[in-house]
């Protein structure tokens, strides 16, 4: 199994759960963040005064997907979140040794 951690534009969280849904993601954990890449964000100003630094929001999506069908969701979050400038995002895959469900004690795949 694979935890995928997809950081977005929050205008592209739609197309991004689509995506995960129709690749059978089982659960999705969706958090609101801020920060910056690359591009280093950018200040906000109004009448002098400095709101948010240099973050930018973006959106924090995790989810535990099988070792077979990760990578065809790689491939398709950048075909179609992709729209080729600064700050589309990122994607972070790590290794997930186990899941137990603690309502059954299913563990592997079957509890997700």
């Amino acid at each position: 199994m694979k935890k995928l951690e997809i950081i977005i534009r929050p205008e592209r969280l739609d197309d991004l759960k689509v995506i995960l849904n129709n690749n059978n993601a089982h659960g999705l954990m969706i958090t609101n963040i801020m920060g910056y890449g690359s591009q280093k964000g950018h200040k906000q100003v109004y009448n002098g005064v400095d709101f948010g630094g240099n973050l930018l929001p973006k959106v924090k999506v995790e989810s535990i997907v099988s070792d077979e069908t990760y990578e065809q969701i790689i491939d398709q979050i950048i075909e179609e979140i992709n729209t080729g400038v600064y700050g589309d995002g990122k994607i972070f895959v790590y290794e997930v040794t186990d899941a137990i469900r603690i309502r059954t004690g299913e563990r592997g795949e079957d509890a997700l």
